[in-house]
Formats: structure tokens, C-alpha cells, sequence
């Protein structure tokens, strides 16, 4: 997603209006695939490794973070910067959402937690792509 956003940076309008439709179209991929793999786990079961559930979200926390962080002051630039505002922000809360999960599954036990964050991130990413997928320029 980032390296279509540079990419376009210095591009016309129009390219990186197709940059950001193209990451958009990426997101719809991910929320798409994060939601059937989700019903997969429902389905066929899951254990969740609590632990290792939050060390990944707070390492990726902290990188996404300083990502939205270095794009904050750029955020209503091109429609490239507003499509990587979007999923930056996105991909924070769903890294909290993760830390919150790998608690929760420590805490009872249970894989819901997971599953139900799971859904969550699955529906945050898809209305990130959608609104990406709306932008105009």
C-alpha cells in the first residue's frame, strides 16, 4: 500500500487517484480474505496464542503508528494520501483491536475473543476499502 502511495507521489492527479483505487481494491482482498478465514476458524476451530497475538500487535502497533505519524501532516493531500491515512489508521485500531483480543483469549480461555475482533477488523478493512474505493481525487 505504501509503495503505491510513493509511488504516485509527483504523479498527476489522475495516477494517483488509480494508486489509491488500486490499494483500495488490496484492502477489498485483505477485509475479504480476513472475514472467510475468520468463518474458517469458526467453522474448523482455532487456538489462538494469546502471547504471540499481542507481541505481533504491539510491534506492528508501534509501526503503524509512526507510519500515520509521518503521513499526518499530508493526510488530505492526493487522493494516494488520504487512501494511506485510511488503512494507517485502520491498521492502528486493528492492532489494538488484536492486543485487546489476545488479552481477552488469555483471560477465558475461549478462541471468541479472536473470532469476534476477527470479524470486526474483517468489517473495519472492508469500510476502509470502500471509502478509499469512494474517493474522487
Amino acid at each position: 500500500m505504501y509503495g503505491l502511495a510513493l509511488y504516485a507521489v509527483g504523479h498527476s492527479v489522475k495516477m494517483q487517484l488509480r494508486a489509491a483505487h488500486l490499494a483500495g481494491v488490496l484492502q477489498l482482498i485483505l477485509a475479504v480474505g480476513v472475514l472467510i478465514e475468520v468463518v474458517r476458524r469458526f467453522v474448523f476451530g482455532s487456538e489462538p496464542e494469546s502471547l504471540v497475538m499481542m507481541a505481533i500487535a504491539f510491534v506492528a502497533l508501534i509501526a503503524n503508528t509512526s507510519c500515520l505519524l509521518l503521513i499526518a501532516k499530508h493526510r488530505e493531500g492526493g487522493a494516494h494520501m488520504k487512501a494511506s491515512w485510511i488503512f494507517s489508521a485502520n491498521d492502528v485500531v486493528i492492532n489494538l483491536g488484536v492486543i485487546t483480543a489476545g488479552v481477552l483469549v488469555a483471560w477465558t480461555g475461549s478462541n471468541y475473543p479472536d473470532l469476534v475482533i476477527g470479524s470486526i477488523a474483517g468489517l473495519v478493512v472492508l469500510n476502509g476499502a470502500r471509502r478509499i474505493l469512494a474517493l474522487k481525487g
